[in-house]
């Protein structure tokens, strides 16, 4: 293999950049050559491929988001648009890809893969729904960001004495939710991957008003409802006065913590040393802190799992 190339595509995650940086330094030590393809699947069908050499990922590991862009792409769920793009890698050389993204990602790598192009995957997102690694490129920095909201929003509900509800991301996972509110000490914290009991919770937040608590912080995912819909059921349940903030798109963004791009280089670089060894249709992840790579299709044929006993710890510390 002489030729690789490297995207990145759905929601951008803190740490991309410096697996892309990864990507092109450990390509160029082993005498490849690589292409970075612009704005996703959708630069992949266009043709918005660049050569990328040593200097063009310089200055890039610190900073947030992704310096290929990003985009998601329609036509590419299609098998002519993806026949499309790998007409495109054919037109420029391009032997194999390395794909950084999340679960529609990696489908789209999965596509090309069946259709006998290699492509290795590469585990970005803030969600840390993948399958098959412990965490993904994004998550730690997006849980920082977290964090210090729930710190800031606490001061703030301890002035006011109200209880606080604090939407955050995830997507259809539980993971930024549960992992958060267990680092931030919140009393509630509700996730897709278990039901949630309203007389429980209002029980709970009754019984801390009891002993003296004058403040509460619950931690709503996405994935579960919105955080104003929750209010509105908890205002009702309990009559209490509470106040909403959903984080959005803040947890995306922000320069990666130290975590994460130790992460994204150690997979980015694991990920060409298996396109040199023509070794496709794979992806890379981390399991006990050691690297693994596993089929891509038999991953997305899996579903991520949360780790219920740190959920129920949350309840017990939360008491």
């Amino acid at each position: 293999m002489k030729k690789i190339g490297v995207l990145t595509s759905g929601g951008d995650s803190p740490g991309m950049n410096a697996a892309v940086r990864a990507v092109v330094r450990k390509a160029i030590y082993n005498n490849l050559e690589v292409y970075g393809i612009y704005q996703g699947y959708n630069g992949l069908i266009s043709g918005n491929i660049k050569k990328l050499e040593l200097g063009s990922v310089g200055d890039i590991i610190h900073r947030g988001g992704t310096m290929l862009y990003t985009a998601r792409c329609e036509e590419f769920k299609t098998k002519e648009g993806q026949l499309k793009g790998i007409k495109q890698l054919e037109k420029h050389g391009i032997e194999g890809l390395v794909v950084i993204g999340g679960d529609g990602s990696y489908r789209g790598a999965k596509a090309l893969t069946e259709h006998g192009f290699p492509c290795v995957g590469v585990p970005g997102t803030i969600d840390n729904d993948i399958p098959g690694t412990d965490f993904t490129v994004g998550f730690d920095t997006a849980l920082n960001t977290v964090i210090d909201a729930i710190d800031k929003i606490r001061d703030t509900a301890t002035s006011h004495e109200r209880t606080f509800i604090i939407e955050v991301m995830g997507r259809n996972a539980g993971d930024l939710a549960l992992w958060s509110g267990l680092a931030g000490g919140a009393e509630t914290i509700l996730i897709p991957e278990d039901n949630y009991d309203m007389d429980d919770i209002s029980m709970r937040l009754k019984r801390g008003q009891e002993r003296g608590k004058k403040h509460s912080i619950i931690i709503v995912a996405e994935g579960v409802m919105s955080g104003n819909e929750f209010a509105k059921q908890l205002e009702e349940k309990a009559n209490l006065d509470t106040r909403v903030s959903v984080l959005g798109h803040i947890q995306r963004g922000g320069t990666p913590t130290a975590s994460d791009r130790v992460l994204a280089s150690r997979l980015g670089a694991r990920a060409v040393e298996l396109l040199i060894s023509e070794t496709g249709g794979r992806a890379v992840g981390i399991v006990n802190n050691k690297l693994v790579d596993y089929d891509i299709i038999e991953a997305l044929g899996k579903s991520h799992e949360i780790d219920l006993k740190m959920y129920n710890l949350s309840k017990e510390l939360s008491i």
